[in-house]
């Protein structure tokens, strides 16, 4: 969706930023929607575009793209093909091709049984591991997080990413799931986690949350922020969603039920959960009433009890009543 990728770009590039010459990368293009919203918070003129995606059809909906958003002199960029076997775009002595912003939102699901075990052998790539092939291939496969790492591994040095995963990612106890999580916190990698309103890719029911990577490490603390409650019908964020989640996340506020801002020690303190209403103080309001005013409510509950304990009973009897009624029929099913 469009509003999940302008607040993406927002974040990532902010809402005044004067870059020049700067490079995206999207490893799981598709026709570019996310390539060209960080292109316009940028400047077309200020950005070059990487891409791969193993859609040749949608490869080449992303070159129309750019050249409708001026970005022509990136065509030479994308390219047709399978990032986790075949990673493209490299340096001259072979590994991966640095950049300053890397954006994805990749497949959850796709079966990758048939070269599960050459991504194995990729253990610098893939430092965490990849997922095993789940015994029924209709059960998730979980490729996203080969994807996490391809883009960790993709950033320069003071790099910014991005990428959409699913929600329960962002509380994994176990396997590759659990790794990942587990270094992209001690590394102080990932500074922010915003979980987007359910049903909001229309053709997924998979709630998904948004991470956000400074290979820099230069937070302090992580913003989490749970948005599933925002949306017109759950389903599209609006403009001031929008605004709300993109200002709360800047500013690192805490808002009630909605924001909270952790520092990297209080995350592992919590088993390294980056949701954010496991963060929220649980608040009681205690009223203060009469000896009176308990009694009478006392009085009532129990009054309302014994109604419908009674009417229970009623209905056990009716019930029983109807059963002894009922008496086995010795014609059915014969011809007379």
């Amino acid at each position: 969706p469009r509003a999940i990728a302008q607040v993406m770009a927002r974040l990532l590039v902010g809402d005044d930023a004067n870059l020049r010459g700067v490079t995206c990368y999207d490893p799981s293009a598709g026709t570019g929607t996310l390539l060209m919203a960080l292109a316009h918070q940028i400047g077309e003129d200020r950005c070059t575009i990487f891409s791969q995606d193993i859609s040749e059809k949608s490869s080449e909906m992303l070159r129309l793209n750019l050249i409708l958003n001026n970005l022509s002199g990136s065509l030479p960029n994308v390219v047709q093909g399978n990032t986790l076997t075949e990673p493209y775009h490299k340096e001259e002595n072979g590994s991966l091709r640095k950049f300053d912003f890397v954006v994805s939102n990749p497949p959850f699901n796709l079966d990758f049984s048939d070269f599960r075990d050459t991504l194995a052998s990729d253990t610098v790539r893939f430092w965490a591991g990849v997922p095993s092939v789940p015994a029924k291939k209709k059960e998730s496969m979980s490729i996203y997080l080969c994807f996490i790492q391809h883009l960790i591994n993709s950033l320069k040095t003071n790099g910014k990413g991005a990428i959409v995963i699913p929600t329960g990612f962002i509380t994994a106890k176990s396997s590759v799931e659990r790794k990942v999580l587990t270094k992209i916190v001690d590394n102080r990698w990932v500074y922010g986690c915003i979980s987007m309103p359910s049903n909001v890719f229309a053709n997924t029911g998979t709630n998904v949350s948004v991470l956000f990577f400074d290979k820099a490490a230069s937070a302090e603390k992580v913003i989490l922020i749970d948005a599933s409650k925002l949306g017109e019908e759950k389903r599209r964020l609006l403009k001031d969603d929008i605004d709300l989640i993109v200002n709360t996340f800047k500013n690192k506020e805490a808002v009630e039920d909605f924001s909270v801002a952790v520092s990297y020690a209080e995350i592992k303190e919590k088993g390294y959960s980056l949701s954010a209403g496991q963060y929220f103080d649980i608040k009681i309001d205690y009223v203060d009433i009469t000896e009176e005013e308990f009694n009478n409510r006392m009085a009532n509950y129990k009054a309302e009890l014994s109604r419908q304990f009674a009417e229970s009973h009623r209905l056990e009897q009716e019930i029983m009543k109807q059963l002894d009624a009922l008496h086995f029929n010795v014609n059915v099913g014969s011809n007379e």
